[in-house]
């Protein structure tokens, strides 16, 4: 078994079709094939039936059905204890594999010994670059994003550090994090380091599995030889402020997890300082929500 897919599904039935049928057809043209594919679905009660569209049209697929929506962390996990394949492919349901993806990510990791994670090149639905990886996050550099520093003042260098905003993702090198829409990642490397923190309900767990991977040593890479559409964040629109809590409630962890040290006290008022200006953003939210309806 050379690679194993793992998709977690939540609401987002027409997009999996299509993710499903771009798949089996770069696995069917690509060197791997079908018999040394392994592919699962692991779905998260859908309350769109997502599940009973892949069980009728995609009998080829691994079908996991949750009772309840158990997040992206702990639903992956349910895979990868059982995963087969020597290379896992972390893959969102919003995104089409393009041609020859699938065998330039799994030729990188063999050829490349120290490397860990390798991720492609993300394009928007109109085939525009989507930047998608990061450094990791620092407590000025969340703080610039979280008050609109680097929105107001793109062209200031410290404000787009976070978001690498002065390299335009067209060439092949290394990368901190890059998004968690497609990741290729070699199985032993999970072994070691393991696997998705569930404490992590949503968002910032594969930032935590990339601070991980590297702190063992293996390098994370990114390469724009393989292509990707990642038709972005449809789950997510789907319940907006829930997100924005889960996301902030998964920088916490990460922070604490990773960051505390001697200066305990300080880092705490530090990250509440944080903790404010992230409700602040959601209660601004919420409010255009409500403006708008008038």
């Amino acid at each position: 078994m050379i690679i194993t897919v793992v998709i977690v599904s939540w609401n987002t039935r027409k997009l999996l079709d299509k993710c499903l049928s771009s798949l089996k057809s770069e696995i069917e043209r690509s060197t791997i094939g079908l018999d040394k594919a392994e592919v699962f679905v692991v779905d998260n009660d859908s309350p769109d039936r997502s599940a009973d569209m892949v069980a009728e049209k995609h009998s080829w697929v691994k079908l996991i059905r949750n009772d309840s929506n158990r997040g992206f962390a702990a639903a992956n996990n349910q895979i990868l204890w059982i995963a087969q394949g020597e290379i896992i492919l972390l893959l969102n349901p919003d995104t089409e594999i393009l041609s020859g993806a699938l065998d330039t990510l799994v030729t990188f990791l063999k050829e490349h010994e120290k490397a860990g994670v390798v991720a492609p090149q993300l394009l928007n639905s109109d085939g525009s670059i989507q930047r998608s990886c990061r450094a990791f996050p620092t407590f000025w550099g969340m703080f610039y994003e979280l008050i609109g520093l680097s929105r107001l003042f793109p062209h200031v260098a410290k404000f787009r550090q976070y978001k690498m905003l002065d390299w335009n993702q067209n060439d092949e090198r290394q990368v901190d994090q890059p998004e968690g829409a497609c990741l290729a990642i070699k199985k032993s490397v999970l072994n070691q380091v393991g696997l998705f923190d569930e404490d992590f309900f949503m968002l910032f767990e594969e930032v935590d599995l990339c601070y991980r991977i590297k702190e063992a040593g293996y390098e994370i890479w990114f390469t724009p030889r393989a292509k990707v559409i990642h038709h972005h964040g449809q789950s997510i629109k789907q319940a907006k402020i829930k997100m924005i809590l889960s996301s902030h409630r998964g920088m916490y962890r990460f922070w604490f997890k990773h960051y505390r040290g001697d200066r305990w006290y300080l880092d705490s008022i530090a990250y509440m300082s944080l903790i404010l200006l992230a409700y602040l953003r959601i209660a601004s939210y919420w409010l255009k929500q409500e403006w708008d309806k008038l």
